[in-house]
């Protein structure tokens, strides 16, 4: 794979107010936000496309909804595994990596924010997927935390490896394999789980 260059910044919407959104956004110099949630609605209404759409333009930044591409809840059962959904099959798929080469294309000419709903990168596909792919094709990429400072990836990669450190890690294995465990690890913990996959979870937890 010929890697690509550029920068492509993410950010979690959490419940922030809507001014503390754009002003993370024009302190970073984002000027297209990818919406990356499979929906593209919240139970924080100023963050449902209907009104993030007009609000972002009014701010004049642009706003592009690419969760059919890059939304980390498949409608396709081969993309789950006993009810989670697996990001390393998701990363395989035509339509992620048409929604990547359309990311790769628009860093070189804007500054992107892919737009998620979880606050922690690390809780979500939007780096644990998306982040990590375009890491791969040769794109920087930066996480905006509350504060607009800016952590790297390879940052964000660091403390993935000491969330996920445990009693069978094998130290002696070569990096990229210890990292590819974590992610998997980290995924499996917080990917979308199907309904009645959550259900049973619950359930053996009584």
């Amino acid at each position: 794979m010929e890697l690509a260059t550029g920068r492509v910044l993410t950010i979690g919407h959490s419940s922030m107010p809507i001014d503390v959104f754009l002003d993370q956004l024009y302190l970073t110099g984002v000027t297209v936000v990818a919406d990356v949630r499979s929906s593209p609605n919240s139970r924080h209404s100023h963050f449902c496309m209907n009104y993030l759409k007009p609000t972002l333009k009014n701010a004049g930044i642009d706003y592009v909804f690419m969760g059919k591409e890059l939304g980390g809840r498949p409608k396709d059962e081969r993309l789950y595994i006993g009810g989670v959904a697996d990001y390393e099959k998701m990363a395989e798929e035509e339509d992620f990596k048409a929604g990547m080469q359309r990311l790769v294309d628009g860093a070189s000419r804007h500054t992107i924010a892919l737009m998620c709903s979880e606050y922690n990168p690390l809780d979500c596909h939007r780096c644990l997927l998306v982040g990590r792919a375009l890491n791969k094709r040769g794109i920087e990429v930066g996480h905006i935390m509350a504060d607009a400072t800016v952590v790297e990836h390879d940052t964000v990669e660091k403390k993935l490896l000491q969330l996920t450190r445990g009693a069978e890690d094998d130290f002696f294995a070569p990096p990229l394999e210890r990292l590819n465990r974590a992610y998997r690890m980290r995924s499996l913990k917080v990917a979308y789980r199907q309904k009645s996959s959550a259900r049973r979870d619950l359930q053996n937890q009584e």
